[in-house]
């Protein structure tokens, strides 16, 4: 039986039930009422019984969870206050990440691994041009021509271009237009770092799981000061994440603890003009991820940010000060006093209004399941400091992770942009004087990859024997990195068409071949 850490008091202390932490919840308030302090708590109590977290930094905050808190007049008022006497301070392991691998190490995926759905997300396309985007990844699939980084897209979306015609009567009609809409829309996303982000080695999930040799979870920190400039890159890097979580981790069913908890701080930005069908995929994940070992914590201003259907079924709920300064902020108040278990005691929608910084309304759910009465309760101090670390802090960090090295060097191996290129200069070659060079030979004369036997897979088979073989440290090599990133690109023998996960197709979900 794993001993439930104590997350705040109130009428009694109230405990967030490791067995219940993978049934998600919300952490609500407005501006400066104490969220982040609260996830702080909550992610080094959860880091204490073992149980891996990942966060989202959107302020640089976050980090402090790294090091050990301080003694000051305003915390030791609190303990005070908690009859919180013998305080230990202490850090805990932490791994940094960041999209631009400035103050982390870098996070990549694949362009195919995040598929058309997310991406028309992040570049802000319309249903038209969803549907040509989804065409040209069927093409690079049945071509057998791999999209791993930006430059393999715009290869892509330039022969495709090039030869729409000699692709009308298998795909349907590819406008030029919308062809050119999303070429815009990956060089405004290009402009704004997204090409860092798509690439190889790709993030292997497994690096986000680990404890470390006194049995903690390890902290994993995504550095989002910087992402959060392009909040669509940032919601769907989120979104892509859990969603690959979701369709790599195995069932478990009930664990006594989670696998992984992951707080998705700046919630509201997931939802804001979300397709339906994006938002069913959403709802879809959340309701399943669970029974992955995974608990979601969405982190918000305002409850009514989140879908209903999402809302219901976020059971562990901190809700701190929220403002009625308009309908709507009387609505979300309104509502917000509504989704609790009621407190005779308590006037939920006044007290809402009334709490002060570091106090909220909080109930968990019990060990069967059941939300626990509303309570009034003061979050209890974080034994970490409060506040960020220094640069050099960072850095020592990230030089002695376990991971350095492994992420930090690029492979840039042939995929669509080479193979592309190289049928461009092969044309040219042959081509008769003054005839025009085509960019592609059309769908008839592309061959898909490796499709003669041996080939890519047949070379991979002897690099991870040779490779990976005789590894047997945690830290990998780039190498090995690089193997195991392409293996999770490539499909079976059946077309080495590469199928996408839950969120990332149109057709919907499937297990990767």
């Amino acid at each position: 039986m794993i001993d439930a850490p104590v997350i705040a008091k109130g009428t009694d202390e109230i405990s967030l039930l490791p067995g219940m932490s993978n049934r998600h919840g919300l952490v609500a308030g407005a501006t400066g009422t104490g969220k982040t302090v609260t996830l702080q708590v909550m992610a080094e109590a959860l880091s204490t019984i073992g149980v891996p977290v990942f966060a989202a930094d959107v302020k640089g905050d976050l980090s402090g969870i790294s090091q050990a808190g301080k003694s000051s007049p305003k915390l030791d008022e609190r303990l005070n206050l908690l009859g919180l006497g013998d305080w230990q301070f202490s850090g805990c392991p932490v791994v940094f990440w960041d999209v631009f691998g400035k103050q982390g190490h870098p996070v990549r995926a694949t362009v195919s691994e995040m598929g058309p759905l997310l991406l028309s997300r992040i570049l802000n396309l319309n249903d038209t041009q969803t549907g040509v985007l989804t065409l040209v990844f069927k093409i690079a699939d049945d071509q057998g021509l791999l999209l791993l980084d930006m430059k393999d897209l715009q290869a892509m979306l330039q022969a495709v271009a090039n030869s729409a015609k000699d692709y009308q009567t298998e795909y349907g009609n590819i406008s030029a237009a919308s062809i050119g809409s999303i070429q815009r829309g990956l060089v405004t996303l290009q402009q704004q770092g997204g090409d860092q982000f798509f690439g190889e080695p790709a993030l292997n999930i497994e690096d986000l799981l680990q404890v470390d040799n006194r049995g903690r979870g390890v902290v994993n920190i995504l550095a989002a000061d910087q992402l959060l400039q392009s909040p669509q890159l940032y919601a769907t890097f989120l979104l892509w994440l859990m969603s690959e979580l979701f369709e790599k981790l195995p069932e478990v069913g009930d664990p006594e603890k989670p696998k992984l908890v992951f707080f998705f701080d700046e919630a509201h930005l997931l939802f804001n003009d979300l397709p339906a069908v994006l938002q069913s995929r959403i709802e879809q994940v959340v309701r399943l991820i669970r029974s992955k070992g995974v608990g979601v914590f969405f982190v918000t201003q305002n409850p009514i940010d989140v879908p209903e259907t999402v809302l219901g079924q976020l059971g562990n709920r901190v809700q701190h000060a929220l403002r009625a300064f308009s309908p709507r902020d009387q609505k979300a108040v309104k509502s917000a006093a509504q989704t609790f278990r009621a407190n005779p005691k308590l006037n939920v929608e006044e007290v809402i209004t009334q709490l002060g910084v570091g106090e909220a309304l909080v109930s968990f759910l019990d060990e069967k399941g059941i939300p626990g009465i509303v309570d009034r309760a003061m979050i209890y101090p974080p034994h970490s400091q409060i506040g960020p670390i220094n640069p050099d802090q960072r850095a020592e960090i990230i030089r002695s992770s376990v991971i350095a090295g492994v992420y930090e060097q690029t492979v840039d191996r042939d995929s669509a942009y080479e193979k592309l290129k190289g049928k461009v200069a092969a044309s040219t070659a042959v081509a008769p004087a003054g005839a025009p060079a085509s960019p592609q030979s059309g769908p008839a004369q592309a061959a898909p990859a490796a499709s003669q036997g041996g080939g890519w897979m047949e070379e991979a088979g002897s690099v991870l024997t040779n490779v990976l073989g005789s590894g047997t440290g945690r830290r990998e090599t780039v190498a090995q990195a690089m193997v195991k990133s392409a293996a999770r690109s490539i499909g079976s023998t059946v077309g080495r068409q590469i199928i996408r996960g839950v969120l990332g197709s149109l057709l919907g979900g499937g297990s990767r071949r």
